[in-house]
């Protein structure tokens, strides 16, 4: 007689996100076990180290200067979530208060997944993750380029470049990279072709 296990698989402890258009050069298992503090969630704080775009880092400037008194802008291609923590505290529940509130003015929200947390970081603080889990040529100064634990193909507004002429370009490995994958998806498709 075949006995059922009555435990159950735990629940994660934490959840990563990791964009696409990213290349990760580190363990993200570190980002997993990172301390956030008793924060609910850590995102990156944008770079403000590339000189070019000083002007668009609307986030210095009028009411996200006045909103974040002093708080740094979080990028959203890379964050942590400790999920315990989320329930605990009801941040889903506060997260959706505050978009219904602010979805009412269609100026609101033009990056949702960014301003949805910056916005709600005096109800549900952000922990700042350091700045070497997300360097952005766009944003960031050539000095953590070569310490980045990710490298985010952040679309350049002066420049508008395509993201995988981006990548061939600042990233050293991507192109041993894109061979691999297209290796793998001619051998997908052969052996599909087989069946």
């Amino acid at each position: 007689m075949r006995r059922e296990s009555r435990h159950r698989a735990p629940t994660p402890r934490s959840e990563c996100s990791v964009c696409l258009h990213q290349v990760v050069r580190a363990d993200v298992r570190e980002l997993w076990d990172m301390d956030l503090d008793g924060k609910v969630y850590g995102f990156t704080p944008m770079g403000e180290t590339h000189p070019s775009t000083e002007g668009f880092r609307f986030w210095k400037l009028g009411y996200w200067k006045n909103h974040l008194n002093g708080r740094p802008y979080h990028i959203s291609a890379l964050f942590v979530v400790d999920l315990a923590k989320f329930r605990q505290t009801g941040a889903g529940d506060t997260l959706r208060a505050v978009y219904n509130q602010l979805s009412q003015d269609p100026g609101s929200l033009a990056n949702l997944d960014q301003d949805l947390p910056n916005y709600a970081q005096h109800q549900i603080p952000i922990h700042s993750l350091p700045a070497d889990w997300l360097w952005c040529e766009t944003w960031c100064g050539e000095e953590g380029k070569e310490t980045a634990k990710t490298i985010d193909l952040c679309q350049n507004p002066l420049t508008k470049e395509p993201k995988t002429d981006m990548a061939r370009r600042i990233i050293p490995e991507w192109s041993q990279y894109w061979r691999q994958v297209q290796e793998l998806i001619a051998k997908v498709k052969s052996e599909g072709a087989e069946e």
